[in-house]
């Protein structure tokens, strides 16, 4: 009895944070990383929880060794819903009772071991370049508010060595990933100055084609990379910016691996092999990215897990598209009718943790263990994974792993050693080519 009951308040405390608890403890929630919480307050319910499934104890051993590092995560676009009000929520609350949900707060950033966070600065496809800038310097700016509010736990990150220094600390290493390259608007000294501010990778594409890149979805017009692409591409190189080529067509994937001098990254993209999606990963490309060294992170979004998911999500997307066209100015009304249409085609068998795992397998197999990492996509859509509903479920994911039989060596790489890796190849081509230029 008591390991039942012990189980099911360290996993409700755990996943729900202070909220949980007597009110004199919320404070000190507050303040003090969860985890390290509850095992100094309720050592019991650690040890019951963890005895159940031994593999989450080694998990979180290893997670304080090697840092959990999340390749997308799309909070900064939730607080542009209340127009950048930044005290309409409070992070240290819990976010599950906001009137739509969030995946994302402090407490179950804690309980799910999370060492490095890119938080996604997306600024939709449809903004016409001017007003494209603007958005996602509002966007970088929320990423900046975050950290000098709550900065116990975060701290802006731009070096992998800094990742490594914040994490040690027992904080969350927040980084800025652009999501799409028309943000930049055809502009590199735009390109400079969003790295300056912080943006360690870009997006070459969202859902539509810029001028120079193909997004995967739309109309191909470039076939790969126009030569101002490349010129893209290699400025990032020299700033020591990550080249991401999730949301882009194959034909860009290839030629942007071919024209980058540093290792590239998918931020949030799964294996085409187990799912025929687009935005997912073919296997010669999966190849390439071995032989370049780069990172594909895979992603939680179930319409790029599952072939029955695909189908649901590529359905949800055309008919959002008509909700929208039926209500362009009233995006409650969009929601309110998206998630009856969601209630509507509810299906017994969805998307799971295990299938992400499926992922992880195949490009293990394809790419090899140093080219995988997580890039959840957490907050940027709807009907997460069974077992991978929010950032507090981290270590369930690599608990699987371990169980399937990945080394201890290999989950650290898997949860953010490889990203670190990546990080440093593209700083270190950086400073060769800013000494190339310097003629040192």
């Amino acid at each position: 009895m008591f390991l039942r009951s012990s189980r099911a308040f360290f996993h409700l405390a755990e996943t729900r944070g202070a909220d949980t608890l007597p009110r004199p403890m919320k404070i000190v929630f507050a303040a003090i990383p969860l985890y390290v919480f509850m095992t100094a307050i309720f050592p019991n319910a650690v040890r019951a929880a963890e005895t159940i499934d031994p593999n989450l104890a080694t998990v979180r051993k290893l997670l304080r060794e090697a840092p959990l590092i999340d390749g997308h995560n799309d909070v900064p676009w939730e607080y542009r819903k209340f127009s950048n009000d930044f005290s309409a929520v409070d992070l240290r609350s819990d976010t599950t009772k906001l009137k739509s949900p969030w995946a994302t707060d402090i407490p179950r950033l804690r309980a799910g071991g999370v060492g490095g966070q890119f938080w996604s600065v997306y600024v939709p496809a449809k903004l016409p370049g001017a007003d494209a800038v603007q958005a996602v310097l509002e966007q970088i700016d929320v990423v900046h508010w975050m950290c000098a509010r709550y900065p116990d736990t975060f701290e802006l990150a731009l070096t992998a060595k800094d990742i490594e220094r914040i994490h040690r600390q027992g904080r969350i290493a927040s980084l800025i990933g652009m999501e799409g390259g028309h943000s930049i608007n055809n502009s590199l000294a735009t390109l400079r100055m969003t790295y300056q501010l912080g943006a360690r990778y870009l997006t070459l594409t969202h859902t539509k084609n810029t001028d120079w890149a193909d997004a995967a979805g739309d109309e191909p017009k470039c076939h790969g990379l126009t030569p101002f692409g490349v010129e893209v591409v290699h400025e990032m190189n020299r700033l020591g910016m990550l080249v991401d080529l999730s949301h882009v067509t194959d034909e860009t994937m290839r030629a942007a691996i071919k024209a980058s001098k540093a290792p590239v990254i998918f931020s949030h993209s799964s294996a085409r092999a187990l799912c025929n999606h687009p935005r997912n990963v073919p296997d010669d490309v999966l190849g390439m990215v071995k032989i370049n060294g780069g990172v594909v992170m895979v992603c939680f979004v179930p319409g790029f897990l599952t072939e029955n998911d695909r189908v649901d999500f590529v359905a949800g997307e055309a008919e959002k598209d008509r909700i929208q066209r039926l209500y362009p100015n009233d995006m409650d009304q969009v929601d309110a009718a998206m998630k009856e249409w969601r209630r509507a085609r509810r299906r017994s068998r969805a998307a799971t943790l295990s299938d992400v795992a499926d992922h992880v397998d195949h490009m293990r197999k394809v790419a090899g263990i140093d080219h995988i990492g997580i890039g959840s996509d957490f907050d940027g859509f709807n009907g997460p994974p069974s077992g991978l509903e929010d950032v507090s479920t981290y270590p369930a994911l690599l608990a699987e792993l371990l169980r399937r039989g990945y080394t201890k060596n290999e989950v650290k790489k898997v949860a953010g050693l490889n990203l670190l890796r990546v990080m440093r190849g593209a700083e270190r081509v950086a400073a060769q080519m800013q000494r190339a230029a310097a003629g040192k």
